[in-house]
């Protein structure tokens, strides 16, 4: 890589992680961009050469967290052979994901609003739900998921499960890795969404 092109990529690695930081102890519209400057240790000028906006700053976190999730995702994924465990996995990956990223699950909680979620902004959350929706499909498919609703209420679901966990987890100052837990607090959503004849 040439030495500009490193410089420019160390410059937003700072950049987005002192963002990252700030935007995970308070809500989005209280964190200045002079705030994310000096822990940055960057000129205004330099963020907006780089991305222009907060909002851009915040998409950029994102677009990170969700790629690097989705990579860690499609890694462990490989290999496993019955449906069920690699359901637990999916479930397991999450969880240790964001034991590991506390500070990420706060940006989320408290920068991120249930819009840009929806919409998935990034090609990274999209690869992210397009390979959560493929693995629940599967499971409809083999017999092995419930089919009394869709595969978006199913995502939906697991979703949700999984977001309540990180969340409490976080507030309530726990210091156990919900990872630890992770074959029980499965097998208790497994029985939710399995089909009658798997459970």
């Amino acid at each position: 890589m040439p030495s500009n092109e490193k410089t420019r990529g160390d410059s937003r690695e700072r950049i987005e992680a002192a963002a990252l930081q700030l935007f995970a102890e308070r809500e989005f519209h209280h964190v200045g961009l002079d705030e994310i400057a000096a822990g940055a240790r960057a000129s205004l000028q330099t963020i907006y050469r780089h991305y222009g906006s907060k909002e851009a700053i915040l998409e950029a976190c994102l677009h990170r967290w969700a790629r690097d999730l989705a990579t860690r995702m499609a890694d462990h994924l490989q290999g496993i052979e019955t449906y069920k465990d690699r359901l637990r996995k999916v479930f397991w990956v999450v969880l240790d994901y964001f034991d590991r990223n506390p500070d990420v699950a706060r940006m989320i909680q408290n920068s991120v609003s249930s819009e840009v979620v929806r919409r998935d902004v990034t090609d990274e959350q999209r690869t992210l739900t397009a390979l959560f929706l493929r693995v629940l499909r599967e499971g409809r498919e083999q017999g092995v998921l419930t089919d009394e609703i869709s595969e978006r209420l199913l995502l939906d679901y697991f979703y949700g499960v999984l977001i309540r966990l990180i969340q409490m987890h976080i507030a309530r100052g726990e210091t156990q890795p919900l990872a630890d837990q992770a074959g029980t607090l499965f097998d208790i959503l497994w029985r939710a969404i399995a089909h009658p004849n798997q459970r």
